[in-house]
């Protein structure tokens, strides 16, 4: 049974319920239904994850950061929850049976800006440059300063070398512990923020100790939404207008299989 929305007055104490991997594949079904449902909405946020990832690409390749383009692609979709509060409240609102319009889902959607969930951006941005400087130094210290100007001589010399494929290794390790860590401690706290607006502190505990209470279905809606993320980048991003939406759409379902508000 879902809980009613709570907002104002005493924020509610939360119970961790027990989930399992038919519960993601409930949640994943239930995104779809909520896209297709509400296509034009899913379109309207995808397409800024698809114009936002090919505008910096461009931007990259016209600045000769050619290095860039692949850790920044990746950790791209990252900062995707902060998008996804209008597919949130989309989903929020055809659950309780509340309408969906333009209007009150752009609204709540710039109403973050005053709440607790603008503290989250420090979190996940915090994370990113991270991720970012990690890339940088790894290049410094197993490619060297001299990195190739274009993309495909930056692929050449990390495919085809030994330094390079030793770069991809420790990169690729170095990004899956930082991704895990943030998705660990955002994948319930973005939801729960825009249901209850508890403290974002109380918001990202609660969120890990969700994962970790069911690492098994959490960590596997994650590789399934990452994996979703990456290929869906490479059709020159057009895949992330139903991808991202879709993971939007679920995350929210997910959550409230996961958290009950109690009193």
């Amino acid at each position: 049974m879902e809980q009613q929305v709570v907002k104002d007055g005493p924020i509610p104490k939360f119970r961790i319920n027990r989930l399992t991997l038919s519960d993601v594949a409930d949640a994943l079904a239930d995104g779809w239904r909520d896209y297709r449902t509400y296509p034009l909405f899913g379109l309207f946020f995808g397409a800024i994850y698809a114009v936002g990832g090919v505008f910096i690409a461009v931007m990259l390749t016209y600045y000769h950061l050619p290095w860039m383009i692949i850790p920044v692609a990746i950790g791209f979709p990252l900062v995707g929850p902060f998008v996804a509060v209008g597919l949130y409240e989309i989903s929020r609102r055809h659950q309780s049976g509340e309408p969906v319009g333009w209007a009150s889902v752009l609204a709540e959607v710039f109403r973050q800006r005053e709440r607790q969930l603008s503290w989250m951006a420090f979190v996940v941005l915090f994370i990113f440059w991270i991720w970012i400087y990690q890339v940088r130094l790894l290049m410094a210290l197993l490619l060297g300063f001299r990195i190739p100007a274009t993309l495909n001589a930056f692929a050449e010399l990390v495919l085809t070398t030994p330094a390079g494929l030793t770069f991809l290794a420790i990169g690729t390790v170095v990004g899956a512990v930082l991704a895990t860590i943030l998705f660990t401690a955002t994948v319930i706290s973005m939801p729960l923020l825009l249901d209850h607006e508890p403290d974002f502190v109380t918001a990202m505990l609660t969120s890990m100790r969700t994962v970790i209470e069911n690492p098994v279905p959490m960590l596997a809606f994650g590789l399934i939404v990452a994996i979703s993320a990456f290929l869906a980048m490479l059709p020159v991003f057009a895949g992330l207008l139903v991808v991202l939406p879709v993971a939007g759409h679920a995350t929210w379902h997910l959550y409230r299989r996961a958290i009950t508000a109690v009193n």
